[in-house]
């Protein structure tokens, strides 16, 4: 699509109201670009921006500006954004008025992560790239599918003086690059129809299957919790930190954005419960924005993995996302590491049971405004990393 011949885009702030009613007018968008998710991060200062045709709404951004010490300049960081077309031609139109207004308000430089696809790859191509001597990263096996749009979008942000961001095993300091998501829509014609809980369960592997069976007939019972039960799963989430070796975040973060989201839109973030005669063995966190639900955060109990806990909660999120209308589950990020040897790929391999596709997004991109500050900024951060 090119914007010629159209009225020129402006960009100015916009209420958290206007930016709330354009995200729930679109099929979907990032939970991380949705106005609540500035009270999840106080620590920044945010803004709602829009971008206008005319008097017409057309794209929306949460930008979180932090400040450096000492000085008074800011980052624009744009997580899983702006919600604007990518699909156009003429990117230009849209993010030099971005890269302008963040100049007025003292930021040395802009950080996103569109949300578009470039490469896609099955669940039985992950799969045969573990078990291959050959390979040690996903990006070593050829793609299912490879994104004319992504490719577009990467061609013209170079071009544009934009900057990819290095993701160290496809992590970066933001949001993945890589993730694991389940598809719950098929085509049927020319048309898609949403996808059968039989089938769902049918694409997943025969160890998935017979876990989620197994829960069932352990007399696992999985609920959807309420607030009161964010200290039930903030105390596993320790736990399952203790056991896995990583920083938890404190039980207030995950109250501020249970509050956050489900102020902004009742449903938006659900909390569940997997018990065995009485014990939590599992606790997962989800989020829906429109037709896209993502698995959050997630714990599970050392003791009693027999019983399956941590496949049932998942296949109820599944169904739960289904009944809302969701059309992807998205288990979020992955590394590209294949290596069987390497610690990650356990939860490669759990994710990939779900029958699903590894999906790699173009990554998070910086565009430099203050070059002198920003070449400290970068150095300063390489030296932390």
């Amino acid at each position: 699509m090119s914007t010629s011949g159209t009225a020129p885009v402006t960009i100015r702030t916009i209420t958290t109201a206007e930016h709330s009613r354009f995200i729930a007018a679109r099929s979907s968008a990032s939970f991380l670009q949705t106005p609540g998710w500035a009270k999840v991060k106080p620590e920044w200062r945010a803004e709602s921006l829009g971008w206008f045709r005319d008097d017409e709404l057309v794209g929306a951004a949460l930008v979180l500006y932090r400040q450096l010490p000492k000085v008074k300049r800011f980052l624009a960081y744009l997580p899983e954004g702006p919600v604007i077309d990518w699909t156009d031609d003429e990117l230009g139109t849209w993010l030099e008025p971005l890269a302008a207004h963040a100049k007025l308000q003292g930021a040395f430089g802009v950080r996103m992560g569109p949300p578009v696809i470039t490469r896609r790859w099955s669940a039985a191509q992950v799969k045969a790239g573990i078990a291959d001597d050959a390979v040690r990263r996903l990006t070593d096996v050829p793609p299912l599918e490879r994104s004319r749009d992504g490719a577009a979008v990467v061609a013209q942000l170079h071009e544009l003086g934009w900057r990819p961001q290095g993701a160290e095993g496809g992590f970066a300091a933001g949001q993945p690059k890589y993730n694991f998501v389940i598809a719950l829509t098929e085509p049927a014609g020319d048309t898609v129809v949403p996808r059968t809980e039989d089938g769902v369960l049918k694409g997943m592997n025969q160890l998935w299957r017979r876990n989620i069976k197994k829960a069932a007939k352990e007399g696992v019972v999985v609920e959807q919790g309420t607030r009161a039960d964010l200290k039930a799963f903030h105390d596993l989430y320790v736990h399952t930190a203790e056991r896995d070796h990583f920083t938890p975040r404190p039980l207030g973060y995950f109250q501020t954005m249970y509050d956050a989201l489900n102020d902004e839109a009742a449903g938006r973030i659900t909390l569940w419960l997997a018990r065995h005669e009485g014990d939590l063995v599992a606790s997962t966190i989800g989020i829906q924005v429109g037709t896209h639900a993502w698995y959050s955060y997630g714990a599970s109990s050392t003791e009693k993995r027999e019983v399956r806990g941590s496949n049932a909660v998942q296949w109820e999120m599944i169904r739960h996302a289904m009944a809302n209308g969701a059309e992807v589950y998205d288990l979020r990020g992955i590394t590209d590491t294949l290596d069987p040897d390497d610690p990650h790929v356990g939860l490669i391999q759990f994710k990939v049971g779900t029958g699903g596709e590894a999906v790699e997004y173009v990554g998070e991109w910086d565009l430099p405004l203050n070059r002198a500050i920003y070449k400290a900024f970068d150095l300063y951060m390489a030296r932390r990393s």
